[in-house]
């Protein structure tokens, strides 16, 4: 067999790998819902049904893209309810406007893509949706533009929640455009944000590459970050929190006034400053952010100026003491010595804190800054190199 013949076979084989037992059976459960939830209120008998509620043949087709692929622009509802409603009305206008069935079969899917493309609502079953309309002219014949109104949009649009809510129950999310949830007090960085490019040049290389119907750009983003962090995992790999960490640590009490913690920041150059108690145990952290915040919303609550009451905090304007118990976070994300660095990762690159302390039982050992992770990351890439 000669080599064009072997990669001839190899390019006809699946161009997909196997996608899991669970995902297969969770895209099974949700068509299975979604017919269901169709043929609650849409005829299968298109003469026997009233107003045009009935169930048409690409209703299917969409239900794949909705259930079986919830993440693809080609699935999020704009895309498929405007895409199926403008290839109907394409359909329609064919049925009334031209008598050879030939040419609205020629016509009908080829003005659908043009529209889909138009209305930036690419949804493949609107090319199905536009050529049965044309097959079966009767209905549109008889319902007119309501057609486009009933049942095809009506019918795509009953298909979205469904599929909304079978995605929430296990653990997906659809419509996959929306920002993913942060955890509570900690705002998410959007991958965009992260990322540090914009998203006019994202949107450019999907369109250098011809994927802009097969992946969006927050998508796009969201891969390209996860990969250099795994790339970044890998140039870690077998390294400890134990060992990069601050070991010499400077540490407040719970009741060390906030003039006094400005003062290790200001005098030090630090940007965190771990608490702990009497007997030496670890109670949390303040980030020179906190101190920001603090004034801020005493400002806020008090109607007066940031300065003014970052001054207060600060002991510089009088007033009264503010101690470090009233401003650390006791929240802030801990580890062990033990805990490969490849772990602090997603919490130092991403997250809202610029450290994360290393805990031994209830004492603090050390703590990990940015700039040790960094200073890691170049030091086993030197070695590499």
């Amino acid at each position: 067999m000669g080599p064009y013949l072997r990669r001839t076979l190899r390019h006809a084989g699946p161009a997909m790998g196997f996608t899991g037992w669970t995902e297969t059976l969770r895209a099974t459960a949700g068509m299975f819902v979604g017919m269901v939830a169709l043929i609650l209120f849409l005829s299968p008998d298109p003469g026997a049904s009233a107003w045009g509620l009935f169930v048409i043949a690409p209703f299917g087709a969409s239900a794949v893209l909705l259930f079986a692929l919830p993440n693809s622009p080609l699935a999020q509802p704009w895309s498929a309810v405007v895409g199926n409603a403008v290839s109907a009305l394409i359909g329609v206008a064919l049925v009334l406007t031209i008598e050879t069935p030939e040419l609205r079969i020629v016509l009908a899917p080829a003005l659908a893509v043009l529209a889909m493309h138009l209305c930036r609502a690419l949804h493949p079953p609107g090319g199905a949706v536009a050529l049965a309309t044309v097959l079966a002219p009767h209905a549109a014949a008889e319902l007119g533009f309501f057609y486009v109104l009933v049942p095809v949009a009506l019918g795509t649009l009953a298909l979205v929640p469904v599929a909304a809510l079978a995605a929430a129950m296990t653990g997906r999310r659809y419509p996959f455009r929306q920002p993913a949830t942060a955890a509570p007090g900690q705002p998410e960085p959007r991958p965009l944000d992260r990322l540090g490019v914009s998203r006019a040049e994202l949107a450019g290389l999907l369109q250098e590459f011809h994927q802009s119907a097969n992946i969006g750009v927050e998508d796009l983003a969201r891969l390209i970050s996860a990969a250099e962090l795994l790339a970044a995992r890998h140039q870690t790999e077998g390294i400890t929190c134990g060992e990069i960490m601050s070991r010499n640590l400077v540490t407040v009490g719970p009741e060390t006034p906030l003039t006094e913690v400005g003062a290790i920041f200001r005098d030090r150059g630090f940007t965190s400053l771990p608490v702990v108690a009497a007997d030496g145990s670890y109670l949390g952290v303040i980030f020179q952010i906190h101190l920001i915040r603090r004034g801020a919303e005493d400002a806020r609550l008090s109607g007066t100026r940031f300065t003014a009451n970052l001054a207060r905090l600060l002991g510089a304007a009088g007033g009264r003491t503010v101690r470090a118990r009233e401003v650390m976070d006791p929240h802030v994300p801990t580890r062990s010595p033990g805990t490969p660095v490849h772990d602090l990762l997603p919490l130092l690159a991403e997250g809202p804190n610029d450290a994360v302390p290393v805990l031994e039982g209830a004492r603090i050992l050390g703590i990990v800054t940015r700039t040790d992770l960094i200073a890691a990351l170049a030091h086993q890439c030197k070695e590499e190199g």
